[in-house]
């Protein structure tokens, strides 16, 4: 039997990626009609037998803000001569030109797997000045709507896309970033009840990226508060910082504080290792400060929280008080307010989890979608 071969491909996430490889990759590598290839940023490749079946490329190497970032179109170019794959899936805007030219000329069924909504982001995250904001979010916008009449598919992250995204039509599928947990590891009981009243000590989480915008300062601050009335909590913060100059106002904040504890800040933290954090902490923090880009959207960290049976802590939020009601996994707070006794007592005597770890925010249902998009492209290609 010859097997159609699948390229999944992003510029900067690497070749370890937990979506294009982990969650994508390897769900698709379970179909025997496929070959699957994965191209990222050179990164150290995950062993055997994890990743059997799996073909990875490297290809990528370069600082983030260079002129290498720009060749690497041209490996890029070769690589896909190279693979020839029957579809491609690309991660990323910076590939998708490359990609168009490439289907355009081969038979190659071309997917777009939208993992962030980059216009609105740039627009209203003020990372760069204001007009050179826009102007780079327009360009990406351009490239997206210009591209977006050859590609066959849209995978979308998050379920807002789909309308802030109206030139994908009617050609998605949602492929939320649910928990897949690592398979070398014993699965959390499903079925268990959480109460954190006679936990000690009490250990509360932050982690993945480190920034202002997704709430740190506020996790530190309520960890302060809450440790006035229990002693024993603590919190690790685990993850990378690209903003180096807050990096260094973060560590002095928290030298003088034993209680909060700091994992990588400066360096990429294995998700592996992330994953190991949240399945010996008790409480995730979840203290995403309002803004436009993150209201709609549902974090990475939710399903994993949940999926390890943390109790969920959140930003007030009405999509994210939903899933925490529904689930009892959690509740929703404002971060900036004072703790009362009333409140912590209610947190610690609160019963979460009163019908187990749900199904919903595992990736399995996912897992489904992914391979029945892709056969059914492989197929006409």
């Amino acid at each position: 039997m010859i097997r159609k071969r699948i390229l999944l491909a992003s510029l900067l996430k690497p070749v370890s990626d937990t979506r294009l490889y982990e969650k994508i990759g390897k769900s698709l590598a379970k179909l025997p009609q496929l070959e699957i290839h994965v191209a990222g940023y050179a990164a150290p490749l995950p062993a055997a037998p994890e990743s059997a079946g799996i073909i990875f490329h490297p290809v990528f190497s370069f600082q983030r803000l260079s002129i290498g970032r720009f060749t690497a179109q041209k490996a890029y170019w070769a690589l896909l001569h190279k693979v020839q794959p029957a579809v491609l899936v690309v991660g990323t805007h910076e590939l998708l030109l490359v990609s168009w030219l490439y289907a355009k000329r081969h038979r190659c069924q071309l997917v777009y797997d939208v993992q962030e909504n980059y216009y609105l982001n740039l627009t209203t995250q003020q990372v760069y000045p204001g007009l050179l904001a826009k102007s780079m979010a327009s360009i990406i916008r351009g490239i997206e709507k210009a591209v977006a009449p050859a590609i066959r598919h849209f995978f979308l992250a998050e379920q807002s896309y789909a309308s802030e995204l109206p030139f994908i039509m009617d050609r998605f599928t949602v492929l939320q970033n649910k928990y897949l947990p690592p398979s070398d590891q014993p699965a959390i009981s499903s079925t268990r009840e959480v109460v954190l009243q006679h936990v000690n000590p009490l250990r509360l989480l932050y982690s993945g990226t480190i920034s202002k915008l997704y709430g740190v300062l506020e996790a530190i601050r309520f960890t302060g508060r809450l440790h006035k009335w229990v002693p024993s909590a603590e919190l690790t913060i685990i993850g990378y910082c690209a903003d180096q100059t807050f990096l260094q106002e973060l560590q002095a904040l928290i030298r003088p504080l034993p209680y909060v504890r700091l994992i990588g800040g400066n360096t990429l933290v294995p998700h592996q290792e992330i994953l190991y954090q949240q399945r010996h902490h008790h409480v995730g923090l979840l203290p995403y400060r309002p803004h436009p880009s993150t209201f709609a959207c549902l974090p990475t960290k939710l399903f994993e929280y949940i999926g390890n049976g943390l109790v969920v802590l959140m930003e007030e939020n009405p999509l994210w008080a939903e899933v925490l009601r529904r689930t009892t996994a959690g509740t929703c707070l404002s971060f900036d307010q004072e703790l009362s006794g009333q409140e912590v007592a209610t947190l610690l005597h609160q019963v979460f989890y009163q019908t187990g770890i749900p199904e919903e925010v595992f990736w399995r249902q996912e897992e489904e979608k992914v391979q029945q998009v892709i056969l059914a492209l492989a197929e006409e290609g």
